[in-house]
């Protein structure tokens, strides 16, 4: 367990940075109850630790599906799958994603709520805003959620992604409260380097998920078969 809180902690520290850039104006704008320090810091604990909530129940959401699927001796198919929903994300052009759809109304309704919140200056709405700010479209928690699924347990995956939470933490706390950003220049610089971040981690559930029985980074086919599954269900 302690294996999965450090590689989520150093994800979302790593990321934290492109966080800045995703989640940054609503981070500064903030409507907070007050301008006295001790209100901006409840205030701003608060809305990071609605985002928090947001990533842990996302990881036990997709904690499910990663049990379900290694139950059955599937988790390597999964890994697949997820490695290659990360490389079509690459490839394919953002205003392919971004055309009308389902998904894309969703996503209007959400930003409707956030603005209602952002309208009312209590500790409530600033809760609710981290709460929503956390189902937000994001790259770099994409790559995180996919790293939760990969544990094939609820609690490893919620886990996973609370730490991916924490590690954001310092930076997107300091952002909210004092109101400022790390040097464009260095955002930028490390902006470049996403891309390349998610080609790896897609690339890795792909070679994790062919079981090519290489220690750490492509173990034998890990997951349970379809008898040591059923041998599991009738033990309980």
């Amino acid at each position: 367990m302690m294996q999965v809180f450090i590689a989520g902690l150093l994800m979302g520290s790593l990321g934290s940075v492109h966080c800045i850039g995703m989640c940054g104006p609503i981070a500064l704008s903030l409507p907070m109850v007050n301008d006295q320090p001790s209100s901006r810091f409840i205030g701003t604990l608060l809305f990071n630790g609605g985002r928090i909530f947001t990533y842990a129940a996302l990881g036990a959401l997709f904690g499910l599906v990663g049990l379900s699927f290694s139950l059955f001796g599937m988790q390597h198919w999964l890994a697949i799958l997820l490695g290659v929903l990360l490389l079509a994300f690459l490839v394919i052009p953002a205003k392919a994603i971004n055309r009308r759809n389902p998904a894309t109304n969703l996503l209007v309704q959400l930003r409707q709520k956030l603005a209602h919140y952002f309208t009312q200056r209590n500790y409530q709405s600033l809760f609710f805003i981290g709460l929503l700010n956390g189902l937000l479209p994001c790259g770099m928690v994409y790559l995180a959620m996919a790293g939760a699924v990969a544990t094939a347990t609820v609690e490893k995956s919620s886990l996973f992604m609370a730490a991916f939470g924490l590690g954001t933490l310092p930076v997107m706390w300091s952002l909210a409260f004092f109101g400022t950003a790390i040097n464009l220049s260095v955002r930028q610089r490390i902006k470049k380097l996403y891309p390349y971040v998610m080609f790896v981690m897609a690339s890795w559930l792909i070679i994790r998920g062919l079981g090519l029985e290489i220690p750490y980074l492509s173990p034998g086919n890990g997951g349970l078969n379809i008898g040591n599954a059923q041998n599991a269900l009738n033990c309980h």
